[in-house]
């Protein structure tokens, strides 16, 4: 009988046959196909077009032989800081993103808030998170706002309504005062809230645009799970100082004209300028830059924006109201709704003091929530438009789960 599973030279049944594990390899130029590769055992690799990052300094699962890691120009390593500028080469996504099954964290959740498109539960749950995670950063930046605009209110109230009886001369004149007398009052009053309103608006203004800065530094290293304290919150915003000075006055001025004229305008300017702060402190970028920047991550998501911040603007009157409420009671303030014929009421200097009391409480709390939940919108507008969910998840040292 011939054998058909040996090899020359005499080896027998000890040289191993195809039929036990070894593919047989065709000699060149016999024309024999190729046999089927089994990868079944081979190493998972990427997708094309995915760039991972740089190692980190506890380097996980050793990359499969032979795969190289292409150096991508300006891409931050593994804990390194984001690149918060314009990433165009983000807009489409990924081949793997596409093929990954859902997870509630998208590419992870390194800090307060998933990476991924945010809804609006995720927004509120955010801002709330972040106050709860860094309470004495948050509530410390609210408390200096709500510290300072208390006491000038108080001191516009004490020393320039000193005369708020004057305010009750309108009501005294009688049916038989001449026009100049009614002018004279009406006018007199006006001029005082005047003045009481527009130094304490215009300072209020820009206290709360520096907090807002502050608190988008925050945002910007909670998200990706980092320490914060004001010093470096600080740092970040102190060389955009002037810049985002600016924003916040024309941003207030312009909504507010926009308001008093036709609603409309004011509302539109509000939706579409809401990220020029944000944008400005964690893109660095210019005073004109940052309303062109809100307005192009606003556009086409005006509906969404404009409904989030409203919710936002809500909850805080809320707030607001509902903690300042004891304090107004305590301090006589609706003592006209149950005594009608009386005239106006002059609050005392305690009276002022509880409701300075309330007012920096709320503030305190109601201040940092609302402009947290901005930074998140323009961190949200940014992962919906321009993949920036990619870029936090390498700054953070995340690696993208791999489902190929």
């Amino acid at each position: 009988m011939t054998d058909t599973g040996g090899a020359p030279g005499g080896q027998g049944d000890d040289t191993p046959t195809p039929s036990q594990g070894i593919p047989r390899i065709p000699a060149p130029g016999t024309g024999d196909s190729k046999p089927g590769e089994d990868h079944s055992a081979s190493p998972a690799t990427p997708p094309r077009g995915w760039q991972p990052p740089d190692a980190p300094a506890n380097p996980g699962p050793a990359t499969p032989p032979g795969w190289e890691r292409p150096a991508a120009a300006g891409q931050p390593p593994y804990g390194g800081q984001p690149q918060w500028g314009p990433q165009p080469q983000y807009q489409q996504v990924p081949p793997y993103q596409q093929q990954r099954p859902w997870s509630p964290h998208g590419l992870g959740k390194p800090g307060v808030i998933a990476l991924r498109p945010l809804n609006i539960g995720d927004i509120l749950d955010g801002a709330i998170t972040t106050i709860r995670r860094y309470p004495l950063v948050v509530l410390g930046i609210g408390a200096v706002v709500a510290v300072i605009t208390a006491a000038l209110s108080f001191v516009v109230q004490k020393f320039v309504f000193a005369d708020l009886q004057n305010l009750a001369t309108t009501t005294g004149l009688g049916p038989g005062a001449t026009e100049e007398e009614l002018r004279n009052a009406v006018f007199g009053a006006f001029g005082d809230v005047l003045i009481a309103v527009l130094p304490t608006a215009l300072l209020t203004t820009l206290l709360t645009t520096v907090a807002n800065g502050l608190l988008a530094a925050v945002m910007g290293r909670a998200a990706l799970g980092r320490e914060v304290t004001f010093g470096v919150a600080w740092r970040e915003v102190q060389p955009r100082l002037l810049p985002l000075l600016g924003v916040g006055f024309v941003y207030s001025i312009v909504t507010t004209i926009g308001v008093l004229l036709c609603i409309v305008p004011g509302v539109i300017a509000y939706v579409f300028w809401a990220l020029a702060s944000p944008a400005l402190v964690l893109e660095r970028g210019t005073f004109r830059q940052a309303f062109s920047r809100s307005v192009k991550l606003v556009s086409g998501s005006f509906w969404r924006v404009f409904g989030i911040l409203l919710l936002a603007g809500v909850i805080e009157y809320l707030v607001n109201n509902i903690i300042q409420l004891p304090f107004s009671l305590g301090g006589g303030f609706f003592s006209g709704l149950f005594n009608p014929s009386a005239q106006v009421f002059v609050p005392s200097t305690g009276d002022l003091l509880l409701q300075s009391a309330g007012q920096i409480i709320s503030g305190t709390i109601a201040t940092p929530f609302v402009a947290l939940v901005t930074v998140i919108v323009y961190l949200d507008q940014r992962m919906r438009r321009e993949g920036m969910d990619i870029e936090l998840a390498r700054a953070a040292g995340v690696q993208p789960p791999q489902a190929w």
